[in-house]
């Protein structure tokens, strides 16, 4: 069984999700928990830190296409940051670059969302 959590905080009116760990089959359903639990409660300037991720499956990356359009639909957006190469790979691969803002730092992300 894979190992994942979720560190969930707040800086100013961004909500920061922390990943750590296996986002796979297994493991994609307390992302989108997570999401569900953001945008029910009207929260939607979202940023992703993958400082911890170790790995991330198809079903993972299932999970920000199928929330995406609705967080962009109340105003806001879901920004990802801090991939290691092998995960940003990933994302690549099926051309989440030009769909997602991916930065380097959380500290950038959090920027975009205030300017």
């Amino acid at each position: 069984m894979s190992s994942f959590t979720i560190n969930s905080r707040t800086s100013d009116s961004v909500d920061i999700l922390e990943l750590t760990g296996e986002l796979d089959a297994h493991t994609a359903s307390h992302l989108e928990d997570a999401l569900k639990v953001l945008i029910d409660t009207n929260r939607h300037k979202i940023v992703v830190n993958f400082t911890q991720l170790a790995y991330i499956s198809s079903a993972g990356l299932g999970v920000f296409m199928a929330y995406i359009e609705d967080v962009r639909a109340l105003g806001g957006d879901i920004k990802l940051t801090n991939m290691s190469d092998k995960v940003y790979n990933v994302f690549d691969l099926l051309g989440f670059p030009t769909l997602y803002d991916i930065l380097d730092t959380e500290e950038e992300a959090l920027v975009k969302f205030t300017s």
